[in-house]
């Protein structure tokens, strides 16, 4: 996904950024085919660079749980980000960029070891926090030219991410105690 943001990019670039106006368009029913595209479109390669580094290892870490895993964590934060930019930002605006994936990455990884149940992924959680929770929580403050939306409903989509796709260990559990 990353090589495909990298591909994008350069086809936009020559072509003069006209690729930018499938992002998202809040309120706008043809502006919702950016829910799918946005998170392959940058205003620029430093707007790429600084969402590719973050992706990247934080997709890897969730793709250490396999790909299915990252696929489906991917599907999850680009619909529920995508869906929650469109409703709940301004009109006349179009947001693009993978930092709401990089978000629902982020907050994936803090909240599935509590709903896992999992010291180590309560770990990772950690490290993740420590490593960029400054970073996370700045770019939720409301700045001209960056979609707080984005990143906020990002997160959001990876907290559910972590809900849905959490291991059911309660009916295990239930069952060791009857049997």
């Amino acid at each position: 996904m990353a090589g495909l943001m990298w591909l994008v990019e350069v086809v936009d670039t020559v072509d003069d950024h006209r690729l930018d106006t499938w992002g998202i368009e809040p309120h706008d029913v043809e502006g919702l085919r950016g829910v799918a595209a946005a998170p392959f479109l940058h205003a620029s390669f430093d707007h790429l660079i600084s969402n590719t580094i973050p992706f990247v290892i934080l997709g890897l870490a969730i793709a250490l749980s396999g790909v299915a895993r990252v696929a489906a964590v991917t599907v999850i934060v680009i619909v529920v980000g995508g869906l929650g930019t469109w409703v709940f930002a301004p009109e006349n605006t179009v947001h693009i960029g993978a930092s709401g994936v990089v978000f629902g990455y982020a907050s994936y990884l803090i909240s599935r070891g509590v709903f896992d149940r999992n010291a180590l992924e309560l770990a990772m959680g950690a490290l993740v926090v420590v490593v960029w929770g400054g970073a996370l929580l700045a770019s939720l403050v409301p700045q001209e030219g960056i979609s707080w939306q984005g990143h906020l409903f990002g997160a959001i989509g990876g907290v559910i991410a972590a809900r849905l796709l959490a291991r059911r260990r309660d009916a295990v559990t239930s069952t060791a105690r009857t049997g």
